[in-house]
């Protein structure tokens, strides 16, 4: 089974923390979807005939997408892949797009399940972020959203954003749990250099929260979705029983996807694809039937590392049966002296042959992932 990601570069404004792909310039955003539309058709053997089980529109704000847009891609996808029976089709949505209209549409088209761009219920707070949508925006978004009968909701929400208290980030939690949505990801702010939150730092003008402020807020988070029955079955996702995302939760376990549109990334289980980060280069080259992308052909080492980085992260943890029978690789044995030091320190726990991360742990996974890779 395989996953398609659809990456659409465009948003209304630019948040002051995103340094993801995009552009504000919306007027060319018809021939971009051409151009995606054109990849599709020229990448249809990547996944090797695999058939798709899901789909996944980010960006960017793929919520402006129209419904010709829309139709545009999905026909692409049907023409050139095999559907695997009803595949997860996720649509990444700013609140402010949501409205009774654009649901509709969205619903129309086969989108089964959204991804809502909350990030804060906090007017200040939104405000202080660049967001183009306020605290009422939101909740009228989910509302409408299960009003419509979407059933597979998801919000995503920012913690540890400097100025805000452990007291405003509880409400925030609440709040999301009301809503009551099926999925909740929750990510630490990270001040990027190239976003205006990396300037204002670089000024002066902006001091990160502390890590044991992130920490702290992280806590606060496992506990409150843990009482009300989320699942985190990925360090920053949570989810009710029966609503992990197919299609992340796809990426580690480290099944094939193809990545379509500016700067989205293809992984084919023997290489990483990476598309041009510029949306006038990707069309022109595009329009002349090439793929702008660069391939970088994957190590043994690398292949290993990234199952023990990817894998560490979620429920399931790390399997150690799997790490020999697949790669040949002993990690007890390979790691013996941070393995255990990481048990001493109640960081990491063997059970059934899986290293899974204890709740200490996860405030410092890609810590503990770093120290049990293997060096090239």
């Amino acid at each position: 089974m395989a996953g398609i990601y659809i990456h659409f570069p465009f948003c209304k404004q630019a948040c002051y923390y995103c340094d993801f792909h995009f552009s504000t310039q919306l007027e060319n955003k018809g021939k971009l979807v051409e151009a995606i539309c054109e990849e599709l058709a020229l990448q249809k053997e990547y996944l090797s005939s695999e058939p798709v089980e899901t789909i996944y529109f980010g960006g960017g704000t793929p919520s402006l997408m129209d419904e010709k847009e829309l139709h545009q891609v999905f026909n692409a996808i049907q023409n050139n892949f095999r559907l695997e029976g009803l595949p997860e089709i996720t649509l990444e949505a700013n609140p402010d797009d949501l409205s009774l209209q654009n649901l509709s549409v969205f619903k129309k088209v086969g989108i089964n399940r959204l991804s809502i761009g909350i990030q804060s219920f906090d007017d200040s707070v939104l405000k202080y972020l660049n967001r183009a949508h306020s605290g009422y925006d939101a909740l009228c978004s989910v509302r409408q959203a299960h009003e419509l009968g979407f059933t597979n909701i998801s919000i995503d929400l920012i913690f540890a954003i400097p100025g805000q208290t452990d007291e405003q980030w509880i409400k925030n939690i609440q709040q999301a749990i009301a809503l009551a949505p099926q999925h909740i990801s929750c990510y630490s702010l990270t001040i990027e250099e190239k976003t205006v939150f990396g300037n204002w730092k670089k000024k002066g003008k902006l001091v990160a929260q502390s890590d044991d402020v992130a920490a702290r807020q992280m806590e606060i988070l496992m506990t409150l979705l843990s009482q009300h029955d989320f699942e985190q079955y990925e360090i920053s996702n949570f989810a009710k029983p029966g609503f992990y995302s197919r299609h992340n939760s796809n990426y580690w376990k480290q099944k094939k996807y193809l990545g379509v549109g500016p700067s989205a990334h293809s992984f084919n289980l023997v290489s990483r694809q990476f598309n041009i980060k510029n949306n006038w280069e990707y069309i022109r080259s595009l329009s002349l039937g090439k793929i702008p992308c660069e391939v970088e052909m994957l190590s043994h080492t690398n292949t290993i590392n990234e199952y023990i980085m990817t894998s560490l992260r979620t429920a399931a943890g790390c399997d150690l049966n799997f790490l020999y029978e697949k790669y040949q690789y002993d990690l007890p044995s390979s790691a013996q002296n941070e393995l255990k030091r990481f048990y001493h320190l109640d960081l990491l726990r063997l059970t059934n042959h899986h290293l899974l991360l204890t709740p200490a742990g996860k405030l410092v996974a890609d810590k503990i992932a770093a120290d049990l890779f293997i060096e090239e």
